[in-house]
């Protein structure tokens, strides 16, 4: 028998996880910026964001719009970190 794997980039990843890896790579402050919801600028927290997210449909569409991007912007960035030589190779010759 063979898995599914679905297409959809959010299927099996959580609100909670969105908002934290949000966090992780902007920090609160930028967060705020990028999406200016006030549980983001006024005293931010998990708790409080995911409660206001999941009960305003238009705000956690923008998060999980800004969460999409961030995940297309971050292969780009994770393919420089894995040969950390790659810049030094052309110089050296």
């Amino acid at each position: 028998m063979t898995a599914h794997i679905s297409k959809d980039p959010l299927h099996g990843v959580t609100l909670e996880m969105q908002v934290n890896a949000l966090v992780e790579r902007f920090g609160w402050v930028k967060l705020g910026q990028r999406v200016n919801i006030n549980c983001f600028k006024s005293d931010p927290s998990v708790k409080s964001s995911l409660k206001f997210l999941r009960r305003t449909p238009w705000a956690r569409a923008e998060v999980e719009a800004l969460y999409l991007d961030s995940l297309k912007e971050a292969p780009a960035a994770k393919a420089d970190d894995a040969d950390p030589w790659a810049n030094s190779r052309g110089n050296k010759r």
